[in-house]
């Protein structure tokens, strides 16, 4: 058994979008509308069959106070591994 998705809470899936495959060069794996929803999921280009992570838009008032919640306690919502932290810092 594996995880095979996650989500994040993002406030512009367009702009989150972005960041995550122009800035950290994760790959657009699903993309698709009906009416005003919209999924979204990026995954790795190291493992693109493997973990997705949704961007899903936050416009629940309760995923947004927990959103805003974890902020406030310096809570990570996603962890990331890299070989080399710095060389990716740069890169941003």
């Amino acid at each position: 058994m594996k995880i095979k998705l996650t989500s994040v809470y993002v406030d512009d899936q367009e702009k989150a979008l972005r960041f995550y495959t122009e800035v950290l060069g994760f790959v657009k794996k699903t993309d698709f509308s009906q009416g005003p929803y919209r999924w979204l999921t990026v995954a790795s280009p190291e493992d693109s069959d493997g973990t997705e992570l949704q961007l899903a838009l936050n416009n629940n008032p309760a995923a947004r106070a927990y959103q805003q919640a974890l902020f406030q306690q310096s809570q990570p919502a996603a962890m990331f591994f890299t070989n080399d932290v710095q060389a990716d810092y740069e890169r941003m």
